[in-house]
């Protein structure tokens, strides 16, 4: 038979906050983690601005000499990882670390080392490049360091799909613990990439918001004015367990995961597939693997990248797949506060949807202001909504390649 897949613990850090109580009442007031780059100079740039995280500390979590041989998602990573096993009251020890496994999204993973290093080949020659290089840099050593960190043993891996790599890597890690292949698993996404490079190559692809003067008000999903998204960082985690193995010891159940979708646009490597039809197949799946109706869905945590053509393309996949009752969804794009987490954004954006669940308000998109006629949903505009019985939620994330993951989150 297969198990049932519950939430018992949530960590996360990001430009709202490095706490969930913090980062949620930040969401609800609708408040903006955006502003000027701080991290390296930005005047030459087009897009000057980023969801920045300033006062991010390692030190109450890793190990000062490791934080310094850690990429900085890592960093993040790890520290969110961390929080959510510390709120799921979880001990690894002898007994269970080879039922605990990790699974983390990351995007792009260590890019800052990698520009660090390349730097310092071409300017002090190969015997300068740092012999820890390799391993801070690639995407998969916030799972490996994670594992490190807190002695789990069971299945690990990384997901790395782009934007839906945080959403990809939950779904993975639900599915793991439905086969019976662990009974706890680690999962989320994590990001920092407000890099030099990164800063370059997302302005000239002209994806990112050159709102520059009016940082707090430059991320406007849906809305008809928005001209790209911004970039932000962090990491969002959560503790999956085994439905049996949470009630066996006790544990505080915040959600239960019930639905995962995951499809290919094969289409185009940047641009969505018309009519959103990759997407529309991954909600469709993920609602068929929870035993979901259409009309059971409550709220939507949309991709709403704030780009012209993924909020079009998005609300076009809602309204395909649910017809009639896409106008009945409260859908919010949380980006609109968060910036764009890249493959960090799954992490979050499911704790926001845990929350939503637990608390009955649901979170608004900020900077809705204009109506765009090819963005006709109900975008829960500028203020959070108090809604009674918000039982069954879906999670979008959609990534560069034409990759889709969604999930679908109940109260359990």
């Amino acid at each position: 038979m297969t198990k049932r897949v519950v939430v018992t613990g949530m960590g996360q850090v990001s430009s709202l906050g490095q706490s969930v109580a913090e980062f949620w009442e930040n969401i609800t007031a609708g408040c903006s983690g955006v502003k000027k780059i701080t991290k390296f100079d930005i005047e030459e740039y087009p897009s000057k601005i980023g969801a920045e995280i300033t006062d991010f500390d390692p030190g109450e979590y890793i190990d000062r000499k490791d934080a310094r041989r850690m990429a900085v998602f890592t960093q993040y990573g790890i520290t969110a990882g961390m929080m959510a096993l510390e709120d799921a009251a979880l001990e690894i020890n002898d007994n269970n670390a080879e039922k605990v496994g990790i699974i983390v999204g990351s995007g792009i993973g260590g890019i800052e080392v990698l520009e660090e290093q390349i730097k310092r080949l071409h300017e002090k020659g190969p015997r300068r490049v740092s012999p820890f290089f390799i391993p801070m840099m690639i995407s998969n050593m916030a799972s490996g360091q994670l594992a490190i960190y807190t002695g789990a043993k069971g299945p690990n891996s990384n997901s790395v799909t782009a934007c839906a790599s945080g959403t990809t890597a939950i779904g993975e890690a639900a599915e793991v613990i439905k086969r019976g292949d662990a009974e706890v698993m680690i999962s989320g996404g994590a990001e920092g990439s407000i890099t030099p490079s990164a800063i370059a190559g997302f302005s000239n692809m002209k994806a990112l918001s050159t709102n520059n003067e009016e940082p707090t008000r430059a991320s406007r999903p849906f809305d008809k004015k928005r001209d790209g998204f911004v970039i932000g960082e962090g990491s969002g985690m959560l503790v999956l367990e085994s439905l049996e193995y949470a009630q066996k010891r006790g544990a505080s159940i915040y959600a239960e995961i019930t639905g995962y979708g995951l499809t290919g646009d094969a289409h185009h490597i940047t641009q969505p597939a018309p009519e959103g039809e990759g997407a529309s197949r991954a909600m469709d799946m993920a609602l068929k693997k929870a035993d979901k109706q259409k009309e059971d869905v409550d709220y939507i945590n949309a991709h709403g990248t704030s780009t012209p053509l993924n909020d079009k393309m998005e609300t076009t996949a809602i309204k395909n797949l649910f017809g009639k009752q896409a106008a009945e969804i409260a859908v919010s794009s949380t980006k609109s506060m968060t910036g764009h987490l890249l493959g960090a954004a799954g992490g979050i954006e499911s704790i926001i949807c845990i929350k939503t669940i637990q608390e009955g308000l649901i979170p608004p998109t900020i900077n809705y202001e204009n109506p765009d006629p090819e963005c006709d949903l109900d975008y829960v505009p500028n203020k959070a909504r108090k809604q009674d019985n918000v039982e069954v939620v879906m999670n979008n994330s959609f990534g560069f390649g034409g990759q889709n993951a969604c999930l679908v989150m109940e109260k359990h």
